[in-house]
């Protein structure tokens, strides 16, 4: 099923919900949509050797956790950081977890925010990723812990989703496990659900009163609450508090850099890294006032009637805020995106409110409040593959020549043939289409934009990659939008559906993913052979991961600059 926007054009759930929940905006979306898979809670790459021993438990602040042991990974599933967020608590701070005398059975994923089940336009892109839509229940403050050991001081690399704000999930894909990076790598990897779309991200401060005053942001504060939990109790899990990276890619991208820029979110992480997402030009709180009272016309509720909205089911709640979203909001023109420039649009996404949060983190400066976090920033070749779409190269440059002109198509058609003569035309049509949804070419300029941001701020350094690696599976796959997660989490084999698991797929893997663990670490992703340098906006060096790993001046600078021009 599509979703179709004012001006006519198609796009698949998941491109509208990123880009428009990381602009602020909200897309109403057909009810018909279906499962892809289930929680797969099953997996296990190494055969064999899945047990249920005493040794597994640990104590948390809460109470003692009982986890499994996979492979010689210490494995902890659903465990709690938050209450219910339903009902009265609908709108509400998380508050901590009640505790409890009892082993808690960390043994199988949490549920998921209640959301729109993920609908594809392409069965092959069903096949690449290997969705999970999961389960889903208001009661999804929990988090997953993979360690290798309960004792040591391990650095801890914590993952936030993508989805834009509005869905997705810790297990949204497989490439997310964290088994992998702390079998091979020594670290300890955590993933994290929250609260998304208008269970996190509606401001009731006018209907529900002073007690709601932060309800608009609770999607993020739920993450800085993660993120006090893993300070308070990873150490008995083997992990360092103060050795903590935060990373996301797409919306979670965009979760990073506003975390960056978050007074609350101060001190609890010392890396980030920022992919294919980051830096969304979102709303502030007057429009999304605005949302919330339109919200209650489209139910015909009172204005103060904050009762009926906390007892209402989620998913009447999500088509009538839709609705208003789309009345709030003027049409959308182009190709306009989360990093365009113009004024912001009210929807599902963090709010600049003043007091939670204060600045357009990397839109508009980088923080101040966290210049000492290093950062790696970077995004994939192929960020609009769309498995569905076949142009051929009159239909490519006649969608470039209604979004950028007749000269502006021509020249890019010529440049990006000119880059890549390995490509297909339904390849390089990944990379900027013309039509609306996912550009590589924007995301690489917005890369170098927050790149240039950071490294001015000084002293933290900013490290910039581009992933380029082909898949090998079907044809014209290329590095779509999520592709690089299977290598920085070391998951070709669990993704072998996208990678085929072959050598070449493999060796870089343990790169890449040595890379996100040093990092980790020290703050520097080099490793014994390869040197990871800084960038800077005179060269933009970056990464460029692929079969060969190497160090590039601005890949991609010739065409990304033409959509500058």
């Amino acid at each position: 099923m599509k979703a179709k926007s004012e001006k006519g054009h198609l796009f698949t759930r998941r491109e509208a919900l990123k880009l428009s929940a990381a602009a602020g905006v909200g897309v109403a979306l057909a009810k018909d949509s279906r499962a892809s898979d289930s929680t797969k809670t099953g997996a296990h790459q190494e055969p064999g050797n899945c047990s249920t021993p005493r040794s597994a438990i640990t104590s948390t602040q809460y109470g003692k956790v009982r986890g499994f042991l996979d492979g010689g990974v210490f494995t902890f599933k659903g465990i709690p950081y938050g209450q219910n967020t339903g009902g009265a608590n609908r709108w509400l701070p998380a508050k901590p977890p009640e505790p409890w005398k009892d082993e808690y059975p960390a043994l199988i994923y949490g549920a998921n925010c209640p959301q729109n089940l993920h609908s594809w336009t392409a069965i092959e892109q069903t096949f690449l990723q290997d969705w999970d839509d999961g389960y889903q229940n208001e009661d999804m403050l929990k988090l997953n812990v993979w360690t290798p050991s309960l004792t040591g001081k391990r650095a801890v690399l914590v993952y936030f989703h993508g989805g834009g704000y509005s869905f997705g999930s810790s297990y949204e894909l497989p490439s997310q496990e964290g088994a992998q990076m702390a079998r091979y790598h020594d670290v300890v990897s955590v993933t994290v659900n929250h609260r998304l779309n208008i269970l996190g991200f509606l401001d009731v401060s006018e209907i529900g009163g002073s007690a709601y005053e932060d309800s608009v942001n609770v999607g993020m504060t739920d993450l800085v609450q993660s993120l006090k939990w893993v300070q308070e109790n990873i150490a008995n899990f083997g992990g360092d508090p103060d050795r903590v990276m935060i990373y996301g890619q797409s919306g979670g991208g965009s979760k990073v850099t506003t975390l960056m820029g978050m007074p609350s979110a101060v001190g609890l992480f010392h890396r980030a890294s920022v992919q294919s997402g980051g830096g969304g030009n979102i709303p502030d709180k007057a429009q999304q006032r605005e949302v919330a009272r339109q919200l209650m016309k489209e139910l015909g509720l009172e204005p103060t009637d904050l009762a009926s909205l906390q007892s209402m089911e989620w998913s009447k709640l999500v088509a009538a805020g839709n609705a208003a979203i789309t009345k709030i909001n003027p049409p959308m023109r182009g190709t306009a995106g989360p990093f365009a420039p113009g004024p912001p649009r009210a929807g599902w996404s963090p709010t600049l409110d003043g007091k939670i949060i204060n600045v357009r983190s990397f839109f508009d400066v980088a923080p101040e409040v966290s210049k000492n976090v290093p950062m790696l920033l970077g995004s994939v070749s192929e960020e609009g593959n769309q498995m569905h779409n076949r142009p051929t190269e009159e239909e490519w440059h006649a969608n470039l020549a209604k979004a950028y002109g007749e000269d502006k198509a021509a020249v890019l058609v010529a440049a990006l043939k000119r880059a890549h003569p390995e490509k297909s035309i339904r390849t390089l049509s990944y990379m900027c289409s013309g039509t609306f949804g996912l550009n590589s070419l924007s995301m690489r300029n917005n890369i170098v934009k927050m790149a240039k941001l950071k490294h001015e701020q000084n002293p933290a350094s900013a490290f910039a990659y581009y992933f380029t690696w082909q898949s090998p599976m079907l044809e014209d796959a290329g590095a779509w939008h999520t592709a690089e997660l299977q290598f920085c989490f070391d998951n070709t084999k669990r993704c072998e559906q996208g990678t085929g698991n072959t050598p070449e797929a493999q060796a870089l893997a343990k790169k890449m993913a040595s890379a996100w663990a040093n990092f980790a670490r020290t703050g520097n992703p080099s490793q014994p052979g390869l040197t990871w340098t800084p960038t800077d906006p005179d060269s933009n060096r970056t990464m460029v991961w692929d079969n060969e790993p190497r160090m590039v001046d601005d890949p991609e600078g010739e065409v990304r600059k033409i959509l500058l021009s």
